[in-house]
């Protein structure tokens, strides 16, 4: 038995009402957009049918598909929503579409489905959905073979099966008619009244006038909308930015005066880049290298909030406030930086508590210039795997991407920071973990969640600055004892691990704040009995600073260690099966 009712270790709440985080999809004019394609996805013909919504970077493609996805996918036996991108493997993009269809009916994902091929996973695909009426959205579709590797997975069945794509390709949208019925819907920028009334929602919707724009900023107000030439996503910017001004007629001079000067020869894509540009200039000096870091993560990647702000604390971001912990602090950055519309919220509670967040990916491509001016940090990803001589980089991401960089000491032993995101099969072996411990002796995050990791090298206790160690959802089995080294360590994560047990010598990390393991067992699926907890050893209660504890094996680790537990004052929640 637990008393912590389900794994949302960071559920964060806006004391200013948790709708807030969700105004980003209440934007103004999709009433009439929504209804129609809500009208194709509900008619009652029977064949297979693409609904395409298409329009330029910025528009507001993929709110328009979320509003109409929530209300409708419930009226459908399965459901999914898959962010495509540019770049996608066809086998990854199958095996999403079954674990949202499985999950979504609460049935148990097919064993087996991460080795399956393209064709194993199309028949799979094809024999789940006989006789079953489906929707799929795939968001942000770019090339039109895309068409041809889905079209025969999502099988028309004759039972209405309804499939929506993002584009800003009507090449794209238009390919789908070589085999379905499509309808397109061509987005359009906002007229301007709906541009202006979107403008006033987001700048003052905190007044006490709420949404009304005072009469001596109007003027101003109008030219600044009128710049943004009708596209939501530089108007939300720009709002969000002016939200936190002084409402003086000075103050909005100076950023109306300067955004003229930006887009006197603006395409919309350069203009957008260049709005949201002056947003980040305009961020204070702590929230500046917050939110650059959250470009090391892929693209179209659902950041969970709390892996975020841990790493930002272990980065040193976050200042200290009195009465107040980092993780608060942390989140009132991450609240910040969504007020001022720079960060989107992806996934809430039912209460209105942020799970994961993202980022447009327009905004993404500022933010990478942004790292690769400052030498912030460096993405290697796919083929593009190779350091330019000289470079110089304090942070590394790995997505989908070969360890060898990591040999390269002479180039990057000065890293602090290196994320993985291999989830590809890519495995990290001993070898590059022993050179990774011996020569990166500045590293202080180290996060290897959801890769191929079966062990953990002895010689990690090198690392004296560690801070931050994710292992989650990894294979490893077991820490070696040298992991008590790790004197400045604050977060350790193994959660979905195959940890059954910590060393003793886990008592040595006096620093930690956040001790995150369980594991499953893999012959459950659903449900927290499906859980298994770790067991300490003596002197758990040596961990004083601990805020976290999740989740404790109350039989196996006995009545002693739970009686250590008293020792925990600083205990901010407590798991125990």
């Amino acid at each position: 038995m637990s008393i912590a009712s389900h794994e949302d270790e960071h559920s964060w709440y806006d004391p200013r009402k948790g709708a807030l985080y969700l105004q980003e999809a209440d934007v103004v004019g999709i009433e009439s957009p929504r209804d129609e394609l809500v009208g194709w996805l509900l008619d009652k013909k029977l064949q297979r049918t693409v609904t395409s919504v298409v329009g330029m970077g910025g528009l507001g493609k993929t709110t328009l598909a979320k509003k109409v996805y929530d209300s409708v996918k419930e009226k459908f036996d399965c459901h999914a929503w898959i962010a495509v991108s540019q770049s996608y493997r066809k086998e990854e993009l199958l095996k999403g579409v079954i674990k949202q269809f499985s999950e979504g009916n609460k049935e148990p994902i097919p064993k087996g489905i991460d080795a399956m091929d393209e064709d194993e996973l199309t028949q799979q695909l094809r024999k789940y959905l006989q006789q079953k009426r489906y929707v799929v959205i795939f968001d942000d579709v770019w090339r039109v073979h895309f068409w041809g590797d889905i079209e025969h997975a999502l099988l028309d069945n004759q039972s209405g099966g309804r499939i929506v794509i993002t584009t800003r390709s009507m090449e794209v949208a238009n390919f789908c008619r070589i085999s379905c019925l499509v309808h397109i819907h061509k987005l359009q920028p906002l007229p301007p009244e709906m541009a202006w009334k979107l403008f006033c929602k987001k700048t003052f919707q905190f007044e006490s006038d709420q949404g009304h724009c005072p009469a001596d900023l109007e003027k101003l107000s109008r030219n600044i909308v009128e710049r943004c030439n009708g596209l939501p996503l530089a108007i939300v910017a720009i709002a969000g930015l002016l939200s936190t001004k002084d409402k003086r007629v000075n103050e909005w001079r100076k950023l109306h005066d300067s955004l003229h000067s930006e887009l006197e020869s603006n395409p919309y894509l350069t203009s957008i880049t260049r709005i949201l540009s002056l947003s980040y200039n305009d961020l204070p000096y702590y929230l500046k290298s917050c939110f650059l870091y959250i470009g090391m993560y892929p693209e179209n990647y659902p950041i969970r909030c709390s892996r975020l702000i841990r790493q930002w604390i272990a980065e040193g971001f976050v200042k200290q406030k009195k009465d107040k912990t980092s993780e608060e602090v942390a989140l009132e950055y991450l609240t910040e930086l969504i007020h001022r519309s720079l960060v989107q919220v992806s996934c809430v509670d039912l209460d209105g508590k942020v799970r994961t967040c993202r980022i447009h990916d327009l905004l993404r491509e500022v933010i990478l210039k942004k790292m690769e001016d400052a030498s912030f940090g460096h993405i290697l990803s796919g083929d593009k795997s190779i350091f330019r001589g000289g470079l110089v980089t304090r942070r590394l991401s790995i997505v989908n991407s070969s360890y060898d960089v990591l040999s390269s000491t002479d180039q990057i032993s000065h890293v602090r920071t290196i994320l993985s995101f291999n989830s590809n099969g890519i495995v990290l072996e001993n070898s590059v973990q022993s050179t990774l411990s011996k020569n990166f002796k500045l590293l202080k995050v180290l996060d290897f969640e959801d890769g191929h990791v079966d062990s953990v090298h002895e010689d990690i206790g090198n690392l004296f600055h560690l801070r931050y160690l994710s292992l989650r959802s990894t294979r490893v089995s077991m820490l070696p004892r040298s992991i008590g080294e790790l004197a400045n360590l604050e977060t350790l994560d193994l959660k979905k691990s195959f940890v059954f047990e910590l060393p003793s010598e886990i008592k040595r990390l006096h620093k930690l704040r956040h001790l995150l393991a369980y594991n499953h067992d893999h012959a459950m699926h659903y449900g927290l009995s499906a859980r298994k907890g770790i067991k300490l050893e003596n002197g758990i209660g040596c961990l004083e600073g601990l805020h976290k504890l999740y989740m404790l094996d109350a039989n196996a680790s006995g009545v002693d260690r739970i009686k250590e537990l008293r020792k925990l004052t600083q205990l901010r929640r407590l798991g125990i099966e």
